[in-house]
Order: structure tokens, then C-alpha cells, then sequence
């Protein structure tokens, strides 16, 4: 079911997802400072999901579920140069390891791996909150 929001509160949710958005990207740094690699990469796919969803919000465009936030970012942001591939390929490389971190066992998430990934996520989110102005 689609929700219908009038100007005032479809605003104030769209600066409370972004804002989200830059708060979960420091409790991913507050985790990786902490070792909790596995716990940080969660926390950047979910800063950049929220940040995803306050797009997907503005543009009135619905997702029932990750995969479907996924595909309609990829639809109709990345391929239409809204945003780049490299933002695009961010976004999906952030849920897959999030998918396997979260639900896969044996699954190790490093310092590496963080240390990779923390700058492009700190990138896409700044590119959407750029597109929400």
C-alpha cells in the first residue's frame, strides 16, 4: 500500500531519512572504531538505504523491500545518469555484504573491507542529499 503524505509531512520525513542517513554513517565509524567490522557494514548499507528511501521519497517512488529500493534506485537514478554507476555499484555492493554478513555464516567483514567501503558510502549519500536539495 502506497502512502499519501501532504507537502508539510512527505518534507519533514524525507529530512528525517537523510538525516538518519549521516547518523548511522557515524555509528558505522563508532562500530569499526570499536572492531565490530561485520556491525559497521551493516550500518553503511543502512545509512545509505535511508538515504535511498528519502529519494525514493521525493520522487513518490515505492519499494516494498530492499531488493525492490535496490532496482527502483538502479531504474530510475543510475540509468538515467542521475547518479553515477560507481554510486549505483556502491549501493549493490553494500547490500550484498550486508545480506551476507547479516544471514551468512563464516562470513568475516575486515578492516579492509571497511576502510574500502566507508568513503563510498560517505560519497553516494552525500550525491543524494545534493539531489534532495
Amino acid at each position: 500500500m502506497k502512502e499519501v503524505f501532504d507537502k508539510e509531512s512527505k518534507d519533514a520525513l524525507i529530512k528525517y531519512r537523510i538525516e538518519r542517513a549521516f547518523e548511522t554513517l557515524k555509528e558505522a565509524k563508532y562500530n569499526a572504531d570499536g572492531e565490530f567490522y561485520t556491525a559497521a557494514i551493516n550500518r553503511l548499507y543502512y545509512a545509505c538505504y535511508y538515504a535511498v528511501i528519502a529519494l525514493l521519497l521525493k520522487y513518490e517512488i515505492s519499494a516494498q523491500t530492499h531488493s525492490g529500493v535496490r532496482s527502483m534506485l538502479g531504474l530510475h537514478f543510475v540509468s538515467k545518469g542521475i547518479l553515477s554507476k560507481e554510486d549505483g555499484k556502491t549501493f549493490h555492493e553494500l547490500f550484498e555484504k550486508r545480506h551476507t554478513g547479516d544471514y551468512d555464516d563464516f562470513v568475516i567483514c575486515d578492516k579492509e573491507m571497511v576502510d574500502y567501503l566507508y568513503p563510498k558510502a560517505e560519497r553516494f549519500i552525500s550525491n543524494i542529499s545534493e539531489l534532495l536539495k
